[in-house]
């Protein structure tokens, strides 16, 4: 017979202690049932109880009667229960999932406050590595900043005699001239704080998001001066007032005009120095431009010669040059480059290097870096079919021809029908001896002449035209264009422009609009321009006809050594004067 020794028993055991009649009371939970046995059956006289795990046993209350056991059931309060699952864990869950997403769209902080903090970043003295000496070839941009510096450094100086400096210093300029990096020069200059923000940043989907961050930067940058607030693409959040169809009061504008206030109600010598940089000041409103807020506009001009010289010096310090590498000549090959293109050629060429295994960058890894900069990548193993090779060579060599017998072009530099880029088959480079600023009318006529010598060559030599006059056609015509439309070289539409308005000066195009002219004097511009383009086509096909048995030998060069390089188009050029070319190539 079973004999329990007390403490946790099994639900089998439990029920033959039951049926034994052992058990005097027992009490019955939802998960367990606890009870003591009868003291007579015991050997000690103290009641020994018992645990066991309860089991869906629908004959369990009937046993228990017939065994006369006192049996009662638990009453369990789960009201605290039922409230944590049914409202604190939903409510816990949600809230979570709440931080989260706000945690994500309001920055580090993690907070729906901080869609109004400032998302500029702060550079400390001791984090600001760049100086003047870092920046190279826009000296006078540099002596303009030359006094923001002295300021910051010796405002007394300034106080002392009545004077006030410029609140706010307008940096203009194409892309990829220096702006951003001319910014941290004059913060490591005066060694003070930085306060760094693109214009983009103050907005954001929730009204008034943007001003709420104007407010922030400008308390956070008093505290901290003298400094300096850099926006970067300020035309972001600067456009004019009202441009908006949709009505004047959108989230941009109030951004703006929380900015306009800022600058305004500031101190005369607070020591806080605004400077933006855009590229594209035309679109911005008069009121950031009047004095008292961007008062100063410093233009930051595509490098010259010296200057290009000197941004090379710069970016090829940690890179291993070649004694052969000329950085002067490097220079005069890529006019109307910025700072950046020309970092990007010293890498593109030290990535050149290396990719052949070579201890040092030469001068050939510089030139074709800049080659490919301008023209693509080379693509030697795009076949195409001996017609179609013949085809581009005679084109390109009527570019080289044309050139070579015209007085103001640029030099030739080179001649390929090595395939490059995304659809170029040939090119013809062409690179300018100096630099040059203006163009006459002689000078434009003689370039279309250039780029309609491709498609002429065709003609005469196969009596037929190609598609890949298209790129040609199009600079042609947009050159004559331009001398109609803006320069006044026509004699039939006389010395007018019709220019549009906001035109940048700084990209190079306009931002469109209506045309401020009728009907008739459009027709009137689109007949001189075909008649600008006929009269090139005439005298192009001229020198070419003159010059068609010089164009086969060269042709045949090029189709033998698929490149001719500047030596050696001037080479075969002085022995076509002289008549020492051999016959044999004529055929």
């Amino acid at each position: 017979m079973f004999n329990p020794v007390g403490g946790n028993i099994s639900y089998s055991d439990f029920k033959s202690l039951v049926r034994d009649g052992k058990v005097e009371s027992c009490q019955i939970a939802s998960s367990v049932i606890k009870g003591t046995l009868r003291a007579e059956d015991l050997r000690s006289d103290k009641k020994q109880t018992f645990v066991t795990a309860r089991v869906d046993d629908p004959d369990l209350v009937k046993e228990l009667e017939a065994q006369g056991v006192q049996y009662a059931g638990n009453y369990e309060n789960t009201w605290l229960q039922q409230f944590l699952f049914t409202w604190i864990l939903p409510i816990g869950i949600f809230f979570l999932i709440w931080r989260f997403i706000f945690k994500k769209m309001g920055g580090a902080t993690g907070s729906i406050m901080s869609f109004g903090k400032s998302k500029g970043r702060v550079y400390a003295q001791e984090d600001l590595k760049f100086s003047f000496d870092d920046v190279a070839g826009i000296d006078e941009a540099k002596e303009e900043l030359q006094e923001v510096v002295e300021f910051l450094k010796t405002p007394h100086k300034f106080t002392n005699l009545g004077g006030r400096i410029p609140k706010g210093v307008l940096l203009v300029g194409a892309p990829g001239t220096g702006k951003t990096l001319l910014a941290k020069a004059v913060a490591g200059e005066a060694k003070v704080p930085f306060f760094s923000i693109s214009g983009s940043e103050f907005v954001e989907m929730f009204v008034g998001v943007g001003a709420s961050r104007v407010r922030d930067m400008f308390g956070q940058a008093s505290q901290k001066a003298p400094c300096i607030i850099f926006i970067d693409e300020l035309d972001a959040i600067g456009k004019t007032r009202g441009a908006n169809p949709v009505g004047g009061h959108d989230e941009r504008e109030q951004t703006l005009n929380q900015l306009l206030v800022e600058m305004d109600g500031f101190g005369a010598n607070t020591g806080v120095i605004i400077m933006s940089a855009t590229n594209r000041p035309e679109t911005l409103d008069p009121a950031l431009l009047r004095p008292g807020r961007f008062d100063r506009q410093v233009v930051v001009d595509r490098p010259d010669l010296h200057g290009r010289e000197a941004i090379l010096i710069i970016h090829s310090k940690g890179v291993k040059l070649d004694k052969n590498v000329n950085l002067k000549s490097i220079a005069a090959m890529t006019p109307g480059f910025v700072g950046a293109d020309l970092a990007n050629i010293i890498n593109e060429a030290a990535l050149l290097a290396a990719r052949r295994s070579k201890e040092k960058v030469g001068m050939s890894d510089i030139e074709e870096a800049i080659e490919r900069v301008m023209a693509g990548l080379e693509k030697k193993k795009r076949v195409i079919n001996k017609q179609e090779k013949e085809i581009v060579a005679y084109h390109e060599c009527g570019h080289a021809l044309v050139a070579s017998c015209l007085t103001t072009t640029d030099k030739v530099k080179k001649i390929s029908i090595i395939p490059r880029g995304v659809a170029a088959l040939g090119y013809t480079l062409q690179l300018p001896t100096e630099d040059r600023y203006m163009m006459t009318k002689s000078e434009l006529t003689e370039r279309i002449c250039v780029f309609l010598g491709g498609r002429i060559a065709e003609e005469i030599i196969f009596n037929e035209v190609s598609t890949g006059a298209q790129n040609d056609l199009e600079k042609a015509s947009e050159i004559a264009r331009r001398m109609v439309k803006y320069y006044g070289m026509s004699d039939k539409i006389g010395i007018v422009t019709f220019e549009p308005e906001n035109k940048s000066a700084y990209l190079g195009f306009g931002m469109g609009g209506n045309k401020e002219y009728s009907e008739e004097t459009a027709r009137d511009i689109d007949i001189e321009v075909k008649r600008i383009i006929d009269d090139t086509y005439v005298k192009t096909k001229k020198i070419l006809e003159n010059k068609k048995p010089m164009l086969i030998r060269l042709a045949k060069i090029l189709i033998e050594n698929e490149v001719i390089e500047e030596d050696e188009l001037k080479k075969f050029l002085d022995s076509e004067k002289e008549g020492k070319t051999d016959e044999t190539n004529v055929n």
